[in-house]
């Protein structure tokens, strides 16, 4: 555990803490639904939080499959770069901005293109090579986790307020728990399969898999649903003091999403080295010699040693 671990740890225990205060004790509470409302501070950042680490998973995913080939990655590095382009510029023409969602500003949209387009740059540049794929098997892991705690807060505020736990036709809460559920699909490929092409699958597996985040998000907008409208960007509204209490919680939910990311992408890494040196220990026992400067081929994850 390095240095910057620890202090990472401690700044996120007392953020948790301080945002534990402030969503329980000093947000003011709603006058329509109650003390119960008070669940959107662990609900509404889990969300996102899961969302952006699907997001990571995504990108990464992409690289890894687009990295195999030289000649495919300068392709997709140019697809992304006309596409952040085009999202940048289209919301401000009248026609475009038209369409957009009530209360979502075609500045909003631009600069989240340009977000979009550093962040898939930047992690090509940080993890190259099978980081990208331990990047992706790590985000996805957390991700689930994140997005098991929406599925799990969401009845326990629907209940009170809506009377029931769950509406089957809504859209929102159908595709929500289809993304969990193709997640859970692409951990369970990592962690049983044997195969050489392991990882690409679960990398193509993970590209379909995004696709489902724009539908969980935007579904309350194009959709009839009981499920209510986001407090930012468009249909919905909070109270300032809800809205930084929830902005706080959302921090500390991210600082301990990176923790644990920290965490088990350092575990994956010390697993496949441990991984190759059995694997060349094993060539040396039986005779063979290693090829010089060959990479040994990891193969695919099946638990922790």
């Amino acid at each position: 555990m390095t240095r910057w671990f620890s202090i990472l740890a401690i700044l996120t225990a007392i953020l948790l803490a301080y945002g534990f205060y402030q969503a329980m004790f000093v947000a003011p509470t709603d006058a329509l639904q109650g003390d119960v409302y008070r669940i959107i501070y662990y609900h509404v950042p889990s969300a996102w939080t899961a969302f952006l680490l699907f997001f990571i998973n995504f990108v990464a995913s992409v690289q890894f499959l687009a990295g195999a080939k030289p000649s495919t990655k300068h392709a997709v590095n140019w697809i992304v770069l006309v596409a952040g382009a085009i999202g940048f510029v289209a919301p401000f023409f009248p026609q475009v901005a038209a369409q957009l969602p009530t209360g979502m500003y075609p500045s909003s949209v631009a600069t989240t293109a340009l977000i979009i387009v550093g962040l898939y740059f930047l992690v090509g540049k940080l993890f190259p090579g099978e980081k990208l794929d331990m990047l992706a098997l790590t985000a996805a892991e957390v991700g689930v986790v994140f997005c098991t705690i929406v599925l799990v807060t969401g009845p326990i505020w629907a209940r009170p307020v809506w009377g029931i736990w769950w509406a089957p036709g809504d859209i929102r809460l159908t595709s929500t728990l289809v993304l969990w559920l193709i997640y859970v699909s692409y951990l369970v490929l990592r962690r049983f399969s044997d195969s050489a092409q392991t990882q690409k699958l679960a990398a193509v597996l993970a590209v379909f898999g995004a696709l489902d985040v724009p539908l969980v998000y935007f579904s309350i907008w194009f959709f009839r649903t009981q499920h209510p409208q986001p407090v930012i960007g468009g249909g919905g509204s909070i109270a300032p003091r809800m809205l930084q209490v929830l902005l706080l919680n959302w921090m500390a939910f991210l600082c301990f999403a990176f923790l644990i990311c920290w965490s088990r992408y350092n575990l994956e890494k010390l697993r496949r080295e441990v991984d190759e040196a059995e694997a060349m220990e094993s060539l040396q026992d039986s005779g063979v010699p290693a090829a010089p400067h060959a990479s040994t081929r990891i193969p695919e994850s099946r638990g922790t040693k």
